[in-house]
């Protein structure tokens, strides 16, 4: 009997896929298209088994597809672009395009003894001149559209590493990668108009049939469109009005205060002239501008003396004050509040030791609101208190339509529908990112580079000496000769933008690059045209936001400059989001009370405790918990190769749990799907060795639940149910087996349990059908198809109740008439012993499904 040797087989096959171009995707206009695409990774290094998972589940779909007849497009890329690999640099010493490029390989390395179904002919990384030249031409297409823009706006400003930061790259006010303090700073920035896109994008997610709801609701709300009222204030001085804008105009009658942003036109005015104000805004620019930041943070304000007229009663003069909370580019950056019913205005007032009115009580209870804001849903009924509108009692929503009515009828409002949604920020203030492709004239003003003078190309040195990464700020406003050239317009001396794209603009288009990745334009319509859309778009749940949301603006946007047909709008026709691979963390505290983590392998499992094999000390585990490498608790995807295999660890972290859930890497369940694993090779070598003439029994039956297994797994394999798929191939090992079947009906099985585990386990599947002497490989076999006459059960087993308790069972012809069923129970033992020769009461047959007998 011959061993299963997974680095042997492995090798083998991954050879034998290569030397045919296997996966090398052409357009075929004779074959319909499929297109699956993992959500590409940032090179950090070394892959992880969250990686493993991810790819192998597009893989899974992507060796279905071959199978089905699909001309698949199945590529990889790098994310590599960014923050890290220059905080490496500055760490090291070297250079992030060194750093990033060996990581790359690295990665490379460790992907392809997985044996996916990649096209690596197309592989590209964002920080190939190939690609961010074909982006910065992007960038100018967009630019003569007026899709992308330039204006002063207050940022996250990091003062460590010196750079602007989106809004997620803040954490708990702080930067992601420094751990610095965020500032509010105003620079002149670059936008990408995707505010003209909100209704848009915002309506086209009732069509994204095939995305998960909580994804198309998380962007419903990060878009966030709300209908209010937008009125002034006059103000008593004589002085421009404030005009605000609010969705709960209903409750304008506890107004409290006016609230103005510490950006707001008034608030600069006055902070020019008023040292105090001046102190109070630079104090407010030191939070983040987050909506996290801005909640969380202690509420500040200062009272700048001004008074506005109500607009109701013009006897009634509210205070004006500059809020931190308040932001500009929100609105119009001043609000009304009505602490009462709103927490955030609450607890100013409440800080300040302004009034608080109540607007409206719960029904049955009117009790003034003391510390905790009244905030209904606005679908609740609520009893109203002197409302404008004559309203009594009424829901929040009936009475914002009323006023909104109201306030346009009277003349001193309108209804105006906003949207959460901001024009995305794409200046960085970094090296290591693509350059913006202007320059700065002091003649012309700001000037397009010239399309063919792309790519403007990132200096690898200074003047031939290495870039100093340790200097804190961007290394491109110190460079000695690549910030001078000449304005692509006038000729004369000129200055390059310094700033470079933020790295969401590098993942925002990188799958329509995918169809023609070495093309001397953005893309190439024939091949776009072939093979947009992305069919099927895998990854994690934390990109569910911007990155999903900034590719459909990319897409529509490329559609706009003639790089994409209108049908590729929406680029992703079905997405799937899956779970982590998590694992223990091994840890004991140290004498100084810190944590020291012990990795798996440093750790010995007994009797459910963990034990340290340098010495046997326990330690603590906490279980589950996601893939850390500051935690010591991942585990090397190549250990798991060098010692299992591949296809183990494919078929594991798909066997586990259903994809969209975590799973918990185990080192006995490794074990285990390595035992099955050559459970299955055995089987196969057995049936190999039975005589060609054997005959057998139940051949019949074993092709029964062979085509039983063709469809639960294809079922399976078709609606990301991987688990249940691997569940129903257990099952059928096992049915195989057992089975007394001849050589010829196990044969005909084993080839197809082969071809069933092929999407999952590819090496061991293409060996076991080379051993049965299958015909070429068998990723080209069709994929198998159940035959519907073989799913109809000719038998059924009945159960027998006497008096309603099962007392045995028969098994007849699934059409066996009524009356022959009664004689076979009759006859039968079961029911003999009990009747004693006597006739029973009732005898009621269920046909298909249950007979009983009433004696």
């Amino acid at each position: 009997m011959s061993r299963y040797t997974p680095a042997e087989i492995e090798a083998r096959w991954q050879d034998a896929w290569a030397k045919n171009e296997t996966f090398k995707a052409v357009r075929d206009e004779s074959k319909p298209k499929y297109y699956v695409l993992e959500m590409f990774p940032y090179p950090s290094g070394k892959l992880h088994m969250g990686h493993v998972r991810n790819y192998t589940m597009g893989d899974v779909i992507a060796r279905y597809k071959i199978s089905t007849g699909h001309n698949v497009l199945h590529p990889m890329g790098f994310d590599a672009f960014g923050m890290p690999a220059e905080n490496a640099a500055m760490a090291s010493g070297g250079h992030p395009k060194d750093w990033t490029y060996a990581n790359i390989d690295t990665m490379v390395e460790q992907m392809k003894p997985l044996g996916l179904s990649l096209d690596w002919s197309r592989m590209f990384a964002t920080c190939d001149t190939d690609y961010y030249g074909q982006q910065q031409s992007l960038f100018l297409d967009f630019l003569e559209k007026g899709l992308v823009y330039r204006k002063n706006a207050v940022v996250n400003w990091d003062p460590v590493d010196m750079t602007v930061l989106a809004n997620e790259q803040v954490e708990n006010g702080r930067g992601w990668r420094s751990g610095a303090l965020v500032e509010r700073r105003e620079l002149t920035q670059w936008f990408f108009k995707i505010s003209d896109y909100s209704d848009e994008l915002l309506t086209a997610l009732d069509g994204l049939d095939n995305w998960p709801a909580k994804v198309r609701l998380m962007q419903e709300n990060w878009i966030g469109k709300s209908r209010g009222l937008e009125f002034s204030f006059e103000r008593t001085d004589a002085g421009d009005p404030i005009t605000v804008y609010t969705t709960r105009p209903d409750t304008l009658m506890g107004a409290s205060f006016v609230g103005i942003s510490p950006d707001h036109p008034i608030a600069k005015e006055l902070e020019a002239q008023n040292p105090d104000v001046a102190a109070f805004v630079a104090e407010c620019r030191k939070g983040g501008t987050t909506e996290e930041a801005i909640e969380t943070a202690e509420k500040l304000g200062y009272d700048t003396g001004i008074r506005v007229k109500h607009p109701l009663n013009p006897d009634w003069e509210l205070p004006v004050w500059i809020a931190n909370f308040i932001l500009m580019d929100y609105g119009t950056g001043a609000i009304f509040a009505c602490p009462a019913h709103d927490q955030r205005d609450l607890d100013f007032c409440r800080k300040y030791d302004l009034p608080v009115i109540d607007t409206f009580f719960a029904l049955g209870d009117e009790t003034p609101v003391d510390a905790t804001a009244f905030v209904p849903g606005k679908e609740e009924k609520v009893k109203w208190v002197n409302h404008f509108a004559g309203l009594d009692e009424a829901t929040g929503q009936e009475a914002i339509d009323t006023t909104i009515d109201f306030a346009e009828k009277a003349g001193w409002g309108k209804g105006v529908t906003n949207f959460r949604l901001r024009d995305w920020g794409l200046s960085r203030q970094r090296y290591w990112g693509c350059p913006i492709p202007v320059v700065h004239c002091e003649s012309c003003g700001v000037v397009p580079e010239k399309k063919e003078n792309l790519p403007i190309e990132l200096p690898y040195d200074e003047a031939g000496k290495p870039i100093d990464f340790s200097v804190p700020g961007n290394p491109l406003d110190r460079h000695p000769t690549w910030r001078d050239c000449s304005c692509p317009n006038c000729g004369a001396p000129a200055k390059r933008e310094t700033d470079t794209m933020d790295t969401f603009v590098d993942s925002s288009w990188y799958f329509a690059r995918f169809t023609a990745p070495k093309a001397d334009t953005p893309t190439v319509a024939e091949d776009a045209a072939y093979w947009m859309n992305v069919d099927q778009y895998i990854g994690g749940i934390e990109h569910a936001i911007l990155h999903l949301l900034y590719s459909r603006f990319f897409a529509r946007a490329m559609h706009i400059c003639g790089h994409l047909p209108e049908s590729a709008k929406e680029p992703f026709d079905a997405l799937f989001t899956q779970g982590m691979v998590t694992h223990a963390i091994y840890k004991r505290e140290n004498q100084s009370g810190r944590p020291t983590y012990y990795y798996p392998e440093q750790v010995e499992l007994r009797d459910g405790k963990a034990l340290l094999k340098e010495d046997g000390t326990e330690v603590d585990i906490v279980p589950s918990a996601k893939m850390s490498k500051s935690k010591n608790n991942v585990v090397d995807p190549v250990d798991i190769i060098t010692s299992f295999g591949a296809d183990t660890a494919r078929w594991f972290v798909l066997s586990d749990s259903p994809p969209e859930r975590d799973v918990e890497w185990t080192a006995s369940g490794a074990e285990a799907a390595y035992k099955h694993l050559t459970r299955v090779w055995n089987l196969c070598d057995k049936i190999g060795e039975m005589d060609d003439g054997a005959q057998g029994q139940g051949d019949e039956e074993l092709l029964r639940e062979m085509h039983k297994a063709i469809r639960d797994v294809t079922l399976g394999v078709e609606s990301f149910g991987f688990n249940a798929s691997i569940a129903k191939l257990y099952a059928f090992t096992n049915t195989i087996a057992k089975s007394k079947a001849g050589k010829a009906a196990k044969r005909e099985a084993i080839m197809t349990l082969a071809q069933l585990m092929a999407p999952m386990t590819p090496h061991l599947a293409e060996d076991i059908w080379s051993h049965q002497g299958g015909e070429g490989l068998i990723i080209n076999a069709p994929w198998p198809v159940a035959d519907d006459a073989m799913l109809v059960e000719a038998n059924v087993t009945m159960p027998i109740q006497v008096n309603g308790k099962r007392r045995g069972e028969i098994t007849v012809a699934k059409d066996m008439p009524k009356e022959e069923v009664e004689k076979l129970v009759l006859a039968h033992e079961a029911v003999t012993s009990r009747l004693e020769g006597a006739q029973p009461k009732k005898l009621i047959v269920v046909p298909g499904r249950i007979v009983n007998v009433v004696i």
